[in-house]
């Protein structure tokens, strides 16, 4: 192995030349990576782009010589720093990995172990390649945690994953891929899942920590705002091969190619206001209070909340992770029974918990969920997943059950071919049209729809969005939409209802929650979300360090 030299910016650290990765399907082998090449000199951030499936994460972790299951590195060149990486010898991979190169990925609350303390996870790459003794890990952590801005650094690595917020998790998961200050760090999606408050506050710190150790970076995302406070260049992919590569402030300012100002132009959609003729209430929420650990211990996770949601209109609900807006859809559902309050359905009160509800209230309300690949079952064929509410809840089965599914199918834009594959084989946004369907077999008047589009990438998340809309006006469906995204909830909603440590701050109109002047915390979300401007998160840290 080669020992890390201290240099500056501007050395080549890493070459790509004509990269090529296949992907097993249909039994046999098709290109996903089409001969890309990419450089990435010491210091340097590069940005890759692009949507689902364009080969983002492929090549990211490809610098590692890895390959996912069921790829394979068919051909190309991979030089880190004079180490040609896919003829290297495993001894000499072991090396590189984790200590000369990290990996973040999108999920911290899956990547880290549960059963180990942070400080231990964070100590184990250095303790393992001989850098630093396990003393001299723990004392180095506490210095990444106090320059990561996580609390009480001399204590919080003592913690287990579950006791700590998201946005503390995924910078802690920064602060492990630097326990060994490696050359090169792979950013896959890592602020993702994060609201917007979160992720200021975890992009402030990715960008410290590379300026700091003069650490390059490849940075992947399907959020061009994101990518533009920490890129200095970016690579726009599609299906495998390299569309547009610059520096960041040029390409944003002045992108060569369509297909990077299709990107750059997203989310144009915006759906026209209900009509307020046809928006009696179906679903009421009076004074309901919930807290997990019973009603005699615990901690109130929801205080005092009421509101009303009327037929045929999209109400979003809105606020930092932790603020109740999940645990008011499992409430809702009675999936987290109330211990004071109630929940109205077409004026009807709905037994607080979901085992006390007959069939025909279960149908009527249905939730699509944040993660397709967590809520799909990997071994059912897609017409098995949506054909099995149409045999629970109206008895379906043989050709009128084959019949249905086609014309769910159908609904959702995606041909009848789909429905002899299963979920891994289909896309991200694929995926989530298949859960779309799932809750559209029941024939629901409410859905919920639980942060749907936060793990797509943009021009999906817009797809997503238009069908959701197409579908509400031709089947009059009404939705509670559950996000983070305010983009979103911009091009959504007909209502706003911004959630605070449980409680509704402020509901409305759209147009009256997003005009000035706002509650103050909405007006701290409003400012958080990201602009397609490389100075933008400098000038709101100097501008709140200021206040």
């Amino acid at each position: 192995m080669r020992s890390k030299r201290d240099v500056g910016a501007g050395e080549r650290l890493l070459t790509m030349r004509g990269l090529r990765i296949d992907g097993f399907t249909d039994d046999r082998w098709l290109p996903i990576v089409k001969g890309v090449d990419l450089h990435l000199d010491r210091g340097e951030v590069l940005g890759l782009i692009g949507e689902s499936g364009a080969g983002k994460s492929t090549i990211g972790i490809a610098a590692m010589g890895y390959a996912r299951p069921g790829c394979r590195i068919s051909g190309g060149e991979i030089d880190f720093d004079g180490i040609q990486i896919l003829g290297a010898a495993p001894a000499e991979l072991r090396a590189v990995r984790g200590a000369r190169i990290a990996y973040v990925a999108q999920s911290a609350a899956a990547s880290f172990n549960p059963a180990h303390r942070l400080i231990d996870q964070y100590a184990e790459t250095p303790v393992q390649h001989g850098i630093l003794s396990y003393p001299e890990a723990a004392a180095n952590a506490k210095d990444i945690y106090r320059r990561l801005d996580l609390p009480n650094p001399d204590q919080i690595g003592f913690r287990y994953p579950h006791q700590v917020s998201g946005g503390q998790l995924q910078r802690a998961m920064v602060a492990m891929a630097m326990s060994c200050k490696p050359d090169l760090i792979v950013f896959d999606e890592p602020t993702t899942a994060l609201d917007v408050t979160t992720q200021i506050e975890v992009l402030a710190a990715i960008k410290d920590i590379v300026r700091q150790f003069n650490t390059a970076a490849i940075y992947i995302t399907h959020d061009l705002a994101v990518v533009a406070q920490l890129a200095d260049r970016i690579m726009v992919l599609r299906h495998g091969l390299t569309v547009e590569e610059g520096g960041a402030r040029a390409m944003l300012a002045a992108p060569k190619e369509e297909y990077t100002r299709k990107l750059l132009a997203v989310r144009t959609f915006t759906k026209a206001a209900a009509d307020e003729s046809e928006s009696a209430t179906v679903l009421e929420v009076d004074n309901v209070w919930a807290r997990y650990g019973g009603t005699d211990a615990g901690v109130n996770v929801l205080e005092e909340v009421s509101l009303k949601v009327g037929r045929k209109t999209t109400v979003a609900i809105v606020g930092e992770s932790g603020s109740g807006k999940s645990t008011l859809a499992r409430a809702i559902t009675g999936l987290l029974p109330p211990f004071e309050g109630r929940v109205l359905f077409n004026g009807r009160e709905l037994p607080a918990s979901c085992r006390r509800r007959n069939k025909n209230l279960l149908r009527h309300l249905q939730m699509i969920y944040q993660m397709p690949d967590v809520a799909l079952n990997p071994r059912q064929k897609i017409r098995d997943v949506i054909g099995r509410p149409l045999s629970f809840y109206f008895g379906m089965h043989g050709a009128e059950r084959a019949a249905r599914v086609r014309e769910l199918l159908e609904m959702i834009e995606l041909s009848d071919d789909f429905k002899d594959r299963y979920p891994p084989e289909l896309s991200g946004g694929q995926k989530q049209r298949v859960c779309i369907a799932r809750a559209l077999a029941a024939r629901p008047e409410l859905i919920i729809c639980d942060e749907v589009t936060s793990a797509l990438d943009q021009l999906v998340a817009e797809e997503i969005l238009k069908l959701l809309h197409r579908l509400q006006e031709e089947l009059g469906i009404t939705y509670l939409f559950i996000t983070h995204d305010l983009a979103t909830v911009k091009a959504i909603a007909d209502e706003i209802v911004v959630m605070l440590q449980g409680r509704i701050v402020e509901h409305g109109k759209k147009e009256e929650v997003l005009t000035p002047p706002h509650h103050e915390y909405t007006d701290l979300l409003l400012s958080s979300v990201p602009e397609m401007d490389p100075d933008w998160l400098d000038n709101l840290l100097q501008k709140r360090r200021a206040a």
